[in-house]
């Protein structure tokens, strides 16, 4: 059964549903895509053993329809913060974090904490209200701005995907990050569908600005990161249950960051796994298809596959663009996939472009893009 809800819906997510003559909830958004004589009522949807959805704002019909469901419990645990890295502390027993409720934050006595670590929402998404402190002075400053900032999350994604209430604080781990788009099958195994990198331009930068994968990621990570979702379902007794992971790779071994339930990566950006690898993430979940790993590897090259996000600047009032320069931004892009428009008036990004290279200079220089530059505004 799929779900189908804002931010975004690809068209490659919409015909491999018609081909594949999968179920798709009756709801306000999927009409702008199917016929009601396509849609499936609630009433038959509860029945269903088998939820994808392209966006967690379908996490309130789950909650609201299917309450008691192991599907639901699994999707809490996954969703609060707190509550995954409370399930994982039988793994990582010396992980340094805490929960606050935003009263407890403001009230805190900065010397309190353990220095460097990371504030963000127990329930969130993307980056949205994501803060890296390395000592006292910082923790202050963010507090200083953190309701300013909270107020300007208020209206764009529902509570079930960013609620500001509660707060964790979490160690901050060195190393690479990277992420994985995956599923736990109906007996708990789990089935990688594609691992990207998430490099950042600097400490500071807690964008999701740019991913990639290439052959030699799926070769060095496949096995390590296989093992670690054994343990994790292990604890958390997932079943027939699609996610997208988080994660880092530091001296102090392989640590997750957060699991993201319901959806691969968001915005339908998991599509690209169609454009690198030749694989359809929602009919490999649906169907509980495996990739042949050695085949998919064996006939790649050395290129790099990538997304990258075209963010609408904070400092911008979106009522002021008169344009934006799509030809300027996509020159930076070598051998662009697919690319995406965005409604920046209400969303806050204005692209996603999926796109190859052969030289990770490519991905570097995206990272380093002042998105300004391809923002035209009316003059005050």
């Amino acid at each position: 059964m799929f779900i189908l809800n804002n931010p975004y819906v690809s068209d490659f997510l919409v015909e491999t549903i018609k081909k594949q003559g999968y179920k798709v909830l009756d709801n306000e958004i999927s009409r702008n895509y199917f016929e009601k004589s396509e849609l499936t009522s609630s009433e038959v949807a509860k029945t269903e053993e088998k939820f994808y959805s392209n966006s967690e704002n379908s996490i309130d019909w789950i909650v609201e329809n299917l309450p008691d469901s192991e599907f639901s419990k699994m999707i809490k645990i996954s969703k609060d913060k707190a509550l995954f890295r409370k399930m994982l502390s039988k793994i990582y027993p010396d992980y340094y974090f805490k929960e606050l409720t935003l009263f407890e934050l403001k009230k805190a006595n900065s010397k309190d904490f353990k220095y460097p670590f990371v504030l963000k929402p127990c329930v969130g998404f993307l980056s949205f209200g994501v803060y890296p402190i390395k000592n006292e002075v910082e923790f202050e400053k963010v507090l200083s701005k953190i309701d300013s900032d909270i107020e300007k999350l208020k209206g764009v994604f529902p509570l079930s995907v960013v609620d500001c209430t509660n707060f964790l604080i979490e160690e901050m781990i060195e190393g690479e990050e990277f992420a994985i788009d995956a599923y736990f099958d109906g007996e708990g195994k789990a089935t990688i569908l594609n691992i990207f990198q998430h490099p950042f331009f600097d400490e500071n930068d807690v964008s999701d600005r740019i991913y990639y994968s290439s052959k030699e990621i799926i070769k060095t990570y496949l096995k390590p990161f296989n093992e670690l979702l054994d343990k994790i379902e292990k604890e958390g007794n997932y079943k027939n249950f699609p996610f997208h992971l988080e994660l880092r790779v530091s001296q102090k071994g392989i640590i997750p960051i957060e699991i993201n339930p319901m959806r691969f990566c968001g915005w339908c950006i998991t599509d690209i796994a169609q454009f690198s690898w030749g694989i359809n993430p929602y009919v490999y979940f649906m169907e509980n298809k495996k990739p042949n790993w050695d085949d998919i590897l064996k006939n790649a090259n050395d290129d790099y596959f990538y997304f990258t996000i075209g963010d609408v600047p904070s400092n911008i009032d979106k009522n002021s663009i008169k344009e934006i320069k799509y030809d300027k931004y996509l020159k930076n892009i070598s051998n662009p996939l697919d690319v995406r428009k965005i409604d920046y008036k209400t969303k806050p990004v204005f692209a996603i472009v999926f796109g190859r290279c052969a030289d990770i200079n490519e991905i570097k220089s995206l990272l380093a893009l002042n998105m300004n530059e391809f923002i035209a505004v009316e003059k005050q």
